[in-house]
């Protein structure tokens, strides 16, 4: 018996563990980063519906025959402009770590894609006192957002938006494995 509650108790503190760290926002939910069945706002519409945060990570997930990631200037941004990327990537599952608040701007690179509103501006906010430590202030000018490290390849595991529901969660974990080991 005192077997499976160590099992029991080793599988609470991984589960719990898991549960660090920031939201991941796949762009364009379940159509992905796509140029089908979209409209030129649609990408804009996504990401104003989001409150992206220093923590989290953007994923996109795409056919690679077909599209690529770029990011890009402001000014590249605005002119559908591929040249001089940041980075640029073509996996088809590439993950952005959002390290800075500010705005990262992405673009498909191959021709046409942006026009026809494959593009997306992920604005970053700055945290409130109740979401913990704050990042870094803005970074002066329109790009808001120097160069962050480059997308993974690697798809990562959809994680907590809070500390309050990780702390919370520890808590419940500590509770239910106290009990279990009591019996």
């Amino acid at each position: 018996m005192g077997g499976k509650m160590i099992y029991f108790l080793v599988l609470m503190v991984m589960i719990c563990e898991s549960c660090n760290g920031g939201i991941v926002h796949k762009v364009g939910e379940s159509s992905g980063w796509t140029t089908l069945n979209i409209t030129s706002s649609y990408y804009n519409s996504w990401s104003t519906s989001k409150n992206f945060q220093v923590g989290d990570t953007i994923l996109f997930e795409y056919n690679k025959e077909f599209h690529n990631v770029v990011r890009v200037t402001h000014k590249n941004f605005n002119a559908c402009n591929s040249t001089a990327p940041y980075a640029s990537w073509a996996t088809g599952n590439d993950s952005f770590p959002i390290t800075k608040q500010g705005h990262y701007y992405f673009i498909c690179g191959l021709h046409g894609h942006c026009r026809a509103g494959q593009r997306v501006d992920i604005r970053v906010v700055q945290r409130t006192p109740s979401q913990g430590p704050s990042p870094s202030p803005l970074i002066d000018g329109p790009d808001s957002a120097a160069p962050a490290p480059a997308p993974s390849a690697v798809h990562p595991s959809p994680k907590s938006a809070s500390s309050s529901l990780h702390s919370h969660f520890k808590l419940l974990m500590f509770v239910v494995a106290t009990t279990a080991l009591a019996f």
